[in-house]
Formats: C-alpha cells, sequence, structure tokens
C-alpha cells in the first residue's frame, strides 16, 4: 500500500485526514501545498484536483478527494482501530456527520476569512494581488464568496447565516456529548475524527467563546481529542508556535466584535 497526500499546513480538511492517518497508523509520503502561495491552483495540481482544493490523497495511484471521503477509504485499508463503529445505525449516524461536514467547513471558511485571514490578506497584498489571487479561484460561488469576506468582513451576510450552522453543531456536539465522552458513544470514532479540525479551528480564532458558556461539553470534548497522540501528529506538528500566537492574538482582537454579533444572533434565534 502507496500512500500519497497532497495537503496544506493550515487546511482544515487536510488536517482531519491527517488526524485520521495518526489514529490508523499508516505511514504516507507528504506532498504539502502552500495555499497561501496559490500552489492549488498550480497547473500540475489542478490535474490531480481540478477544484484546486486540499487534500487530494493517491493510493497506489487512484486519486482520492474530499475529505470526508478520503477518511472512509482509509479506514477501509485495514482493520486496525476501525474509526466507523460496528453496527447500521451508529455507521448512519456518522455519515450524516461526514456528510454536516460540507456545512461545517463553509462555516469555518466564513469564519477564517471574515476574522483573521482577512486581516493578514488585507496588510500584505494591494487591491489588485487580492483580485488576481480571486481569479485564480476555479469555482465561482467560492470565488464570489471570498470577495464578499474580504470585502465585508463580519458584516457579511454569510456570518449570519453560517452562524446558524455553528449554533446548531454546538447544540448537538453538547447533547451527544451529555450522554457520552465521544460523538457516537464512549468510544472514539470517524465522527470525532471528522469534527476536530473544525473545533479546533475556531479555538486557534481565539473564538472559543462562543462555546463555552451555552455548550461547555464542546470545550471538554475538544480538550480530550487534543490528549489523543493523532492530535500532535495530525495538526500540532503542522502548526508552527509563532504562526499560533499570531493567529490567536489577531483573534483576541477581534473577538469583541465576533462576540457581540454572536450574541446578538443568539438572542434573536
Amino acid at each position: 500500500m502507496e500512500l500519497k497526500l497532497y495537503h496544506g499546513g493550515f487546511s482544515v480538511c487536510s488536517a482531519k485526514v491527517r488526524v485520521g492517518l495518526a489514529e490508523k497508523n499508516f505511514a504516507w509520503e507528504s506532498f504539502p501545498i502552500d495555499l497561501v502561495a496559490g500552489e492549488q491552483f498550480d497547473p500540475n495540481y489542478l490535474k490531480i484536483n481540478r477544484n484546486g482544493v486540499v487534500p487530494s490523497l493517491i493510493d497506489d495511484g487512484t486519486v482520492i478527494t474530499e475529505s470526508s471521503i478520503i477518511l472512509e477509504h482509509i479506514d477501509m485499508l485495514s482493520p486496525h482501530n476501525r474509526l466507523m463503529p460496528a453496527g447500521r445505525m451508529l455507521q448512519s449516524a456518522t455519515r450524516l456527520w461526514l456528510l454536516r461536514c460540507l456545512e461545517i467547513h463553509s462555516a469555518i471558511n466564513t469564519m477564517t476569512f471574515s476574522t483573521v485571514n482577512r486581516h493578514n490578506i488585507l496588510a500584505a497584498n494591494t487591491p489588485e494581488q487580492i483580485a488576481d489571487s480571486i481569479a485564480k479561484i476555479p469555482n465561482p460561488k467560492a470565488a464570489a464568496k471570498r470577495r464578499d469576506l474580504l470585502d465585508n468582513g463580519l458584516a457579511s451576510a454569510h456570518v449570519t447565516s453560517d452562524f446558524q450552522v455553528l449554533a446548531t453543531l454546538f447544540d448537538d456536539m453538547q447533547s451527544a456529548l451529555e450522554k457520552s465522552t465521544w460523538l457516537m458513544g464512549n468510544e472514539y470514532s470517524m465522527a470525532d475524527t471528522a469534527v476536530i479540525a473544525y473545533i479546533d479551528r475556531l479555538d486557534r480564532l481565539g473564538m472559543a467563546g462562543m462555546w463555552e458558556e451555552r455548550t461547555p461539553k464542546v470545550g471538554e470534548w475538544l480538550n480530550a481529542s487534543k490528549s489523543r497522540p493523532s492530535y500532535a501528529e495530525g495538526i500540532e506538528k503542522f502548526t508552527p508556535t509563532a504562526s499560533a500566537e499570531k493567529t490567536r492574538a489577531i483573534g483576541a482582537q477581534l473577538w469583541p466584535e465576533v462576540k457581540q454579533r454572536w450574541d446578538d444572533f443568539l438572542a434573536n434565534r
């Protein structure tokens, strides 16, 4: 078995696949893609993933894309440490979490690019450079969203819409975790692997206040996930300390506005 992973160090979808690979104890060949430099739009990479996104897994010459699909694929490669729980009911429930990752990812993208990434991009690029970067995004819908988030920040309509996604996510996690240690019961599973990178990203953006008081089980689950070796291998290893500290510092500056908008949303929900 030969596994090659094209991935981005700060990419949440890449992170969840790396966590899955660590849980399965698989060796894999790393092909890092510099997302800031735009390497995901290089013609050679677009031949692997025409959407210009990461991650992309190559298993013995076959390309698999979409991080949740990749998680299921690698879990089926070996019976060691099965991540998909046994029983059709739990498996169906797990696949619902995998499906939900599409909207969860979109919400995390919104919070990232309306806050810290927006701050960094506007500080380091001219309007012309920003326009050129957006023009390279193959998906017109994704390009329009990026333009809106960079133009409007937290005032973007995407933020209010994705607050609903996040509030529902936190509610459902709280409900599940009040009954058991992990999302699918008392055994760690693919559902936890699928969601960890997204919650971790919000935490790194300095937004843990979105769940600390209202749905505190989310924070407990995050801490438990961080204690697993797969977190160190799949996430921490690819997050330089200086970068992490800078992100948290910028997030702390932006948090008061995020909190005000979040509180207003919850009050009128």
